[in-house]
């Protein structure tokens, strides 16, 4: 007769793991796109950038910083291999205004590394990254703004903010000068946790109630970027407008 044993079921291995999808237009006003974006087949790798509006080739300086964010050193530590990058987009950027002629020329970025359900964040000037977990959406990064200085010194309130005459002031860019930096921030996910990635142009357009519920209620990441870029324009759009959805899927 066989001897009573005691089995132990397997461990389930459930690290979620990053599916997404992303979207750039012009806008309602807007000549043309300075936005570029990255998205990433395998989900680890997602980034928007919007060129500086009102600046020469500003188009030219986010593709830069896309190009410099495309690939990544395996076994690198994430936030400070993106904020390396984008020193080196940076420079680039600046050498490039200098050799041409163009006078200042710059770009906003937010770039996303998934990496072992955690997700790093690098950014510098407006652009902004979301995380929406339990119907909750909650901005992550920080404007590098001229007006969010304000209220962060308390000489604005936060409702004074929007619509502040110089709302589209940036203290932060890739190319703006040598002593160039980015902050950065770490989330575990969770299964069912969505990302959004944007440039300016969203929130501008849309309110945080309207990507709230869209972030909320989509089915999938394309049709919440195709949603929201689709209410930006109805509100007008006066600025290019980016978007990038990432949510977590069961392992």
């Amino acid at each position: 007769m066989r001897a009573p044993s005691t089995e132990v079921p397997a461990a389930s291995l459930r690290i979620p793991f990053p599916a997404g999808a992303g979207l750039t237009h012009r806008g309602m006003v807007r000549e043309r796109n300075e936005d570029a974006i990255l998205t990433d087949p395998e989900g680890e790798l997602w980034a928007v950038a919007d060129g500086m509006g009102g600046h020469d080739n500003g188009d030219l300086a986010s593709d830069i910083v896309i190009d410099a964010l495309a690939t990544m050193p395996d076994g690198a530590a994430p936030a400070a291999a993106m904020a390396a990058r984008l020193g080196e987009a940076n420079a680039a950027v600046a050498a490039q205004a200098r050799e041409a002629g163009h006078g200042t020329m710059g770009a906003t970025v937010v770039a996303l590394w998934i990496r072992h359900a955690v997700a790093h964040l690098v950014w510098a000037g407006d652009s902004r990254g979301y995380l929406m977990r339990g119907g909750h959406l909650r901005l992550l990064t920080h404007d590098h703004t001229v007006v969010q200085d304000l209220v962060d010194s308390g000489a604005l309130r936060p409702d004074e903010a929007e619509g502040h005459p110089e709302s589209h002031v940036v203290t932060r860019a890739v190319g703006m000068g040598a002593d160039f930096e980015v902050d950065s921030v770490s989330v575990p996910l969770v299964p069912g946790d969505r990302l959004l990635l944007c440039s300016d142009g969203l929130p501008r357009a849309v309110t945080q109630q309207e990507i709230s519920a869209i972030m909320r209620s989509a089915p999938t990441p394309e049709e919440a970027c195709k949603t929201l870029v689709t209410l930006a324009l109805e509100a007008g759009a006066p600025d290019n407008v980016s978007v990038i959805v990432v949510e977590m899927r069961e392992g």
